[in-house]
């Protein structure tokens, strides 16, 4: 059944509005291979850009990645040397949080700028609920600044045949899964090319006598992270000559359909750089993953320093939610300092890492303990594009953080999970005070200043900050029919 649209905040913010917006109306008439003169000015004048173009944006995201596995995060095993790299020549966010602890509303959340309380999708179940035609897309948005937009990875908001899927949503280019549970699979028997079903096999010539192999019974030839980075480096290969806006969500180091305990569980093709390790094969399995994903970064980066790009460039790196729980996690100390894993809302879950680097903007080496979340993002690459965001979404753009100056903080930030599962779950941030609720137990209250690791519930010694947060909550949520409000 379709999903009640009758949001005040949705209706307002429809595609048809947004269209005769003045923004929409400014750059009507700019195709996506070229910039309007206002976008032009809007760069030069507001950012000081040289080069008289729209800095290019390249938005990497893993797949489970936790707050503590990268190297500059304070990670100690696993190798992250270009990530690391990314940092120190960049800004790192220490308070930064995903739009959701699972995958695919924290996709919808960081696309179209709302938090959980008004998006559109809101958690992996039910089945069947996507991004709709009155949804307005960071990329959307980037298109009518004369972006050419491009989504590789794992999509997972929007099934085929659905309004959802990635070319209706304002990606001109899309390579991977759509449906996000076909995204466990790393050897798969095929991707997506736009609106076209592509077989991973290739023609091997035996004997003079004509084979196809791909990864049907069991050959694996085709590792689908892999193929990710060579399409995004074809991307940029044949898009560096005019603004582009690269949006490549990884599958890494998220789990595979495999059975957990055995190493396939992350399955990777090769386990260097830690085979001689005395870990366990799971362990070494996971951390190679992690490293393989940042020689891509690394490989990234490398193509835009090639086309003299790097400087023009936004490059922005995080996670999608906390890391997946037990082993391996635990060996790696996943979550870092923080309790909990995906699916909580403690800080573990939805805390993530946030990196981003644009020369003569960001002051590198620069440490940001500014908060922003997942939502925030839709506004903040408008205003890099010289845009307005759309209005009434939930986001604050952050652009003013990237270049050193005050921000605006929000009131207060929220989450919740499980609408229709045994256990509901919510929690709303606001200042350092964060409160936690779930089916069946008392409410938690924790000081994040004094208590990051959300150990010490002293919720019986505040009861008037609790009834405040309480009342934010119900504020913040709009119940839909697919997700019913729900008492704890």
């Amino acid at each position: 059944m379709e999903e009640n649209k009758t949001l005040k905040n949705r209706t307002e913010l429809n595609r048809r509005t947004f269209l005769r917006s003045a923004v929409g109306a400014a750059f009507a008439g700019a195709g996506i291979s070229g910039l309007s003169s206002y976008a032009q000015a809007a760069s030069k004048s507001y950012f000081g850009n040289n080069q008289g173009s729209l800095p290019n944006i390249v938005f990497i995201m893993a797949d489970d990645l936790g707050f503590g596995e990268l190297g500059c995060y304070g990670q100690e095993k696993i190798k992250t040397p270009n990530i690391d790299r990314l940092a120190s020549e960049g800004m790192r966010f220490t308070q930064a949080y995903a739009g959701s602890s699972v995958c695919a509303p924290s996709r919808s959340s960081l696309l179209t700028g709302f938090h959980n309380g008004h998006n559109r999708i809101r958690d992996n179940l039910p089945h069947g609920v996507f991004l709709r035609p009155d949804d307005v897309t960071a990329a959307e948005v980037l298109q009518r600044a004369g972006y050419y937009t491009g989504c590789i990875g794992k999509w997972g908001v929007g099934n085929p045949g659905s309004w959802g899927v990635p070319e209706r949503q304002g990606f001109d280019y899309f390579y991977g899964h759509k449906n996000q549970d076909q995204a466990h699979f790393y050897y798969p028997d095929y991707l997506w090319e736009n609106d076209k079903v592509k077989l991973l096999q290739e023609m091997e010539i035996v004997n003079e006598v004509g084979k196809m192999v791909g990864n049907r019974g069991g050959e694996n030839r085709f590792y689908t992270h892999d193929l990710f980075t060579k399409k995004a480096l074809q991307f940029i290969d044949k898009n560096h000559k005019s603004p582009f806006f690269l949006y490549l969500p990884y599958t890494i180091p998220h789990f595979s359909d495999y059975p957990a305990g055995t190493p396939e569980h992350f399955i990777v093709p090769d386990d260097k750089p830690y085979s001689e390790k005395d870990w366990t094969q799971i362990q070494k399995n996971y951390a190679a993953m992690i490293t393989r994903m940042d020689g891509d970064v690394g490989k990234i980066i490398g193509k835009l320093k090639k086309y003299g790009l790097e400087s023009n460039t936004l490059v922005i790196f995080t996670s999608d939610n906390g890391p997946y729980g037990g082993a391996p996690t635990d060996f790696f100390n996943s979550a870092g300092p923080f309790r909990g894993k995906k699916r909580d809302l403690y800080e573990g879950g939805i805390r993530v890492p946030f990196i981003a680097k644009w020369p003569g903007v960001i002051k590198p080496g620069t440490k940001s303990e500014h908060i922003i979340a997942f939502w925030d993002v839709l506004p903040t690459l408008a205003e890099t594009a010289g845009l307005k965001p759309p209005k009434n979404i939930d986001g604050i753009s952050f652009l003013p953080v990237l270049k050193g100056k005050e921000q605006k903080e929000h009131d207060y930030l929220f989450w919740d999970y499980g609408h229709v599962r045994k256990t509901y779950k919510a929690a709303l941030r606001t200042g350092e005070w964060k409160g936690v609720f779930q089916t069946g137990r008392p409410p938690e209250l924790y000081n994040l200043k004094k208590d990051k690791g959300e150990n010490n519930n002293i919720a019986k010694h505040h009861p008037e900050i609790v009834q405040k947060i309480r009342a934010l909550i119900d504020k913040a949520r709009k119940g839909t029919e697919n997700y019913p409000n729900r008492e704890f």
